[in-house]
């Protein structure tokens, strides 16, 4: 919930003076919200304890025609890639594609007049004045999809993580069991920011395994770096499951470019490895055999990026 700040209420007051007239001041204005984006992805964290947001009310009139002063405006500062859905009528009213975009969100009430302007002729002693009226209220949803330019997907235990971690030095979480990455990691090489997208599963597109929450990700991604480890019993298999929740999830997925890691190869002979790049070769793909511990290879794997 975001809430502009409310209009301070006018003032009812006359000069003490015999014969003074009315001289009540106007309320001020209650302050907008804005949203403004910054890189940093840890910021929607903030939204797990606090629900609620509010710009400063803005203060009452006061005798002598003096105003009272306007609401402090409230900036709440959100990720980059967070797009800003109206929770009642479900329009996305911003999306943040850059760092220090800033948008006004909720308006603050306008202050109300007080009894000095609603003086006249007729009207020389007017007894009231306006309240100050209610600012914007709106409940919002908020997404963020990641903006990479590199997305490592593939099945679980892949080794994404560890390549990741290799290329970019980010000290992510990694084991020798599936689903160890439960939300995206990021880390940059070379100026490029690189994403680890969780493992998917068979029927990802649809939900399960938290699918969708992750397919999002892959949205804002301009390539595509598919991870299939040498300790697969099917590699063209792995990459089918993978390349067919693409394109179930649709929204150009499988229209990226792609690059296509044959992983863990340490773990295999040459003869072994020659026989997996072929499988591949068949289907007119390029597939590039990589171990985090071969620096031949990760060197190779640089000069391709």
């Amino acid at each position: 919930m975001v809430k502009g700040g409310k209009g301070g209420a006018g003032k009812v007051s006359f000069g003490k003076m015999m014969g003074s007239g009315p001289d009540g001041g106007n309320g001020g204005s209650g302050g907008n919200l804005y949203m403004l984006s910054s890189p940093d992805i840890t910021l929607l964290n903030q939204f797990s304890q606090k629900k609620t947001f509010s710009a400063d009310n803005g203060l009452p009139g006061s005798k002598k025609k003096m105003s009272g002063a306007n609401g402090k405006d409230f900036e709440l500062t959100i990720p980059v890639g967070t797009t800003i859905i109206d929770k009642q009528t479900r329009n996305n009213l911003f999306e943040f594609t850059k760092a220090n975009e800033r948008h006004l969100v909720a308006r603050g009430g306008k202050g109300g007049m007080g009894n000095f302007m609603f003086r006249s002729p007729t009207k020389t002693t007017p007894r009231y004045a306006q309240p100050g009226a209610k600012g914007e209220e709106k409940k919002l949803i908020l997404t963020l999809k990641l903006i990479a330019d590199f997305g490592l997907i593939g099945l679980p235990n892949a080794g994404k993580t560890s390549l990741l971690n290799e290329l970019t030095k980010a000290n992510a979480k990694t084991a020798s069991y599936p689903f160890t990455t439960l939300w995206p990691n990021l880390g940059v090489y070379s100026g490029h920011i690189w994403a680890d997208i969780p493992g998917l599963i068979e029927r990802a597109s649809e939900g399960r395994g938290l699918g969708t929450r992750f397919l999002k990700h892959i949205e804002k991604v301009s390539t595509i770096i598919h991870c299939i480890s040498v300790e697969s019993k099917d590699i063209l298999k792995d990459y089918q499951t993978v390349r067919k929740e693409l394109l179930s999830y649709g929204k150009g997925l499988t229209a990226k470019p792609e690059i296509i890691l044959l992983t863990k190869i340490d773990l295999i002979d040459n003869n072994q490895i020659a026989s997996l790049v072929k499988k591949f070769k068949n289907l007119k793909l390029n597939v590039y055999p990589v171990s985090i511990h071969d620096w031949d290879s990760i060197e190779n794997i640089k000069k391709i990026i």
